[in-house]
């Protein structure tokens, strides 16, 4: 068994899934993580002090002690621009990488300092991982050997997400209502995941089907703003903003609902869309390449392009007029998400890395 020790934002469900996969596999786990109360079971977590920007050495100097400490057969990094630094300056080996999207999608655009540390971070690992074809090929674009770069998505638990029967009862539990059809979004409320278009598609989608409600699920600095704005579109009796919820809650929404839609503006292989699509939901989503390695217009789901609200709008009027189609396009998604999205499948491959990489540094 290895000793691995993940330096990542204790938080998050991503880390949370992947640190609680391999400590079941009878690994030995470590979370070394900054200022965040994080508890997983079976993994040992190593708090580490936040300090302030002006004192950014003394964070480099805290990751050395820990990962010395703890002295695992490989150090993996969540997010490459942030705690991918610090790994990548502990010189440890060997020291994998995984990109979540932002961090080298968008991070590197706004500074040539950012720029520079992702690609400091590249060429220091041994092994980079992300979940989609379109960030491998940004990666590759920064010179990097495409040997060590592999697709591991990160992957749904087919066991929790999964279609369910009658949705009636469950309606009136969250919506407060039956007889009505429910559209989701799962996105943070923040700038780059545009929920505002779906907002502003609301009125237009009401006109024609009266009988539709909104989920929003997700929090974020525009949850004031965007709750205003259904409030001036006159569609806030048709919406709820639920707030965050606990990943093993989001089966729940997303089983009550007919239609999924995600406005974002940049993504990889978006959990939150994959999640849906176990759940045997019909899609509505932004034509970025993330989202066009899961869905085919008009075969699993239909593409839109950003901030386009009204032809959002007409999609999903379609499909909630539909209900073969919706059928139809749910009994696919399910499909791709066995085959291509097992949290399961994908984990066993991280796992035969892990062991093929630390070999290779023992001979």
């Amino acid at each position: 068994m290895l000793r691995i020790c993940y330096l990542a934002g204790g938080s998050s469900v991503h880390t949370q899934k992947w640190a609680r996969f391999f400590a079941e596999r009878g690994h030995d786990v470590y979370l070394a993580t900054f200022g965040e109360r994080s508890q997983i079971e079976g993994v040992k977590i190593r708090k580490l002090r936040y300090f302030s920007k002006v004192a950014y050495p003394f964070r480099i100097l805290a990751v050395r002690k820990a990962v010395k400490e703890i002295n695992p057969d490989v150090l993996h990094a969540h997010y490459i621009s942030h705690n991918g630094v610090y790994g990548a300056l502990t010189g440890f080996k060997p020291f994998v990488v995984t990109a979540w999207g932002d961090d080298v999608l968008i991070e590197p655009k706004k500074s040539m300092v950012k720029q520079y540390l992702v690609k400091y971070v590249l060429k220091k690992a041994d092994l980079i991982t992300t979940d989609s074809n379109s960030a491998i090929r940004t990666i590759l674009g920064f010179g990097v050997d495409k040997e060590k770069v592999k697709l591991i998505v990160h992957g749904i638990d087919l066991r929790l997400f999964h279609p369910i029967g009658n949705k009636e009862d469950l309606k009136e539990e969250l919506c407060g209502k039956q007889n009505y059809q429910v559209v989701i979004s799962t996105r943070n409320l923040k700038p780059e995941y545009d929920v505002g278009t779906l907002i502003k598609a609301i009125p237009y989608v009401i006109d024609k089907c009266p009988n539709t409600y909104f989920l929003i699920v997700g929090d974020g600095i525009l949850r004031h703003q965007l709750k205003e704005l259904s409030c001036k579109l006159g569609v806030a009796e048709n919406v709820r903003f639920v707030g965050s919820v606990l990943n093993r809650e989001m089966p729940k929404f997303l089983g009550v609902s007919d239609i999924f839609v995600s406005t974002s503006l940049s993504d990889t292989r978006s959990v939150s869309l994959l999640e849906a699509m176990a759940n045997g939901l019909p899609v509505v989503v932004t034509d970025i390449d993330g989202n066009k390695e899961c869905v085919k217009d008009g075969v699993n789901g239909f593409l839109f392009s950003k901030g386009d609200f009204k032809v959002l709008a007409e999609k999903i009027v379609y499909l909630l007029r539909d209900e073969d189609t919706r059928r139809r396009f749910g009994v696919i998604n399910r499909k791709y998400v066995e085959k291509e999205g097992s949290y399961e499948k994908e984990m066993r491959k991280m796992e035969k890395l892990y062991k093929e990489l630390v070999e290779a540094y023992r001979v």
